[in-house]
């Protein structure tokens, strides 16, 4: 069987990153820890939500670039919501549902249900949708569902 374990390589902050992502994320913990002799914090395996993670604190920088991101897909606005105020407190809001968080990590926080606009077999439609996305930050279902409201 196959499995994905994500590590973040970061100088120092592996324990802060750690209690961060699984108080943002519902269904997450802090899985185990491993510590030095001297009880400095070398890495930390947690769950986010089922995804197995690792912060390994490496003792340098290793900057993350949006060049890779984690998609996160969400049931319900109101995930969508929760999650976007969790992971930009401190971070920086991007734009189309991307953001960068604290660490400088990127997330792309979509609603599902989105596709159903931005995919509409109606071209108008499609490109309605497509627009009202490029003008928001967070994904808002309500604001596609405006946007393509009484298009033809």
């Amino acid at each position: 069987m196959t499995s994905f374990l994500t590590s973040f390589l970061v100088n120092a902050s592996a324990e802060e990153m750690a209690t961060f992502y699984t108080s943002v994320f519902p269904n997450s913990s802090i899985d185990s820890e491993f510590r030095a002799a001297d009880g400095s914090m070398i890495v930390v395996h947690f769950t986010l939500d089922g995804l197995a993670c690792n912060a390994i604190n490496a003792g340098q920088d290793f900057p993350f670039t949006s060049a890779l991101s984690t998609t996160v897909r969400c049931g319900s606005q109101a995930e969508v919501d929760h999650l976007w105020d969790g992971l930009t407190n401190g971070g920086t809001p991007g734009q189309c549902g991307w953001l960068t968080d604290r660490f400088g990590v990127s997330w792309q926080i979509v609603p599902e249900g989105m596709e159903q606009f931005v995919g509409d077999p109606n071209p108008a439609r499609a490109a309605a949708a497509m627009n009202a996305m490029l003008a928001m930050s967070k994904l808002d279902l309500g604001l596609f569902a405006a946007a393509v409201e009484g298009v033809a």
